[in-house]
């Protein structure tokens, strides 16, 4: 009679759980799931990864001519078009993030129905596509303030750079793994992910420091933002400004909460993407 210890059964998980060691057994799939991403991307493109700085430059000019200089807006000690940029340099990961994110598990359908491995593996994966991005874009932001000769505080932007960089990243995830299930099921947040991200640009201290809302309670409705801890802290380093500690709690605690609930709610929903999507 065969021993019942060497019977393998197989069930879902009684309790909510990440399956942290899991995904790292499959490490590898990060890779190439990425560099498919980023071949794809710039398959066929004349000029390649000039997009990626052609077009934060181009916004920059268009706020500056249109907002900077039509609607004075005060950025001292920082120059307006170099306020624009630190913005935007963050907002464009967080947004080509979420989207990419968003449309993961619709875009690799043909993969998932196929073969098992950690589904979470698929919109972190688009993160780090759109990190690349970043980090090219990034280089042109340096050049940008040496050219400016900004004064810089080093031991500032050694600390709220790399942590606006992460309130960003942990922003990013949480939504873009939320919205990657959802699509799976209502298709409909394909169209609606895009439309609403263009609203949220206005609704985040990119174009403008929050300081020109001159209301209270506009700034705490701001804070919800994700993006308001992310982009006020990275700045930090470069304007010598203080902090309205209360909203950076709020965005904080909510970019958390965001974490929180796109996981659980990715982790929940997973075990049918396969059949749905």
């Amino acid at each position: 009679m065969k021993n019942l210890e060497d019977v393998l059964v197989i069930e879902p998980p009684r309790k909510f759980s990440l399956n942290l060691t899991e995904v790292w057994q499959y490490r590898e799939l990060f890779y190439f799931f990425t560099w498919r991403d980023v071949k794809v991307k710039y398959k066929q493109t004349a000029l390649g990864v000039i997009w990626v700085v052609m077009q934060p430059l181009l916004m920059v000019l268009i706020f500056t001519l249109f907002f900077g200089r039509a609607l004075n807006i005060k950025t001292d000690p920082l120059p307006y078009p170099l306020f624009v940029f630190s913005g935007l340099l963050l907002w464009n990961f967080f947004s080509s993030s979420i989207i990419t994110a968003g449309n993961s598990m619709l875009n690799n359908a043909p993969i998932i129905k196929k073969i098992y491995f950690p589904r979470i593996i698929i919109p972190t994966s688009s993160l780090l596509v759109s990190f690349i991005d970043l980090a090219i874009a990034f280089v042109v932001f340096v050049a940008m303030l040496v050219y400016y000769a900004v004064d810089v505080e080093l031991l500032s932007i050694l600390l709220f750079w790399p942590l606006g960089l992460l309130i960003t990243l942990v922003g990013a995830l949480g939504i873009g793994s939320l919205l990657s299930a959802l699509t799976v099921k209502y298709r409909d947040f394909r169209y609606v992910v895009p439309f609403g991200l263009q609203l949220a640009l206005f609704v985040s201290p990119v174009i403008y420091p929050t300081t020109v809302t001159g209301h209270a309670w506009i700034g705490y409705c701001l804070a919800i933002n994700p993006m308001y801890a992310a982009i006020t802290l990275f700045r930090a380093g470069l304007m010598h400004m203080t902090f309205d500690l209360p909203l950076l709690y709020i965005s904080t605690v909510s970019t958390v909460i965001f974490l929180v609930l796109g996981l659980y709610y990715f982790r929940r929903t997973e075990a049918y993407f396969a059949d749905i999507a």
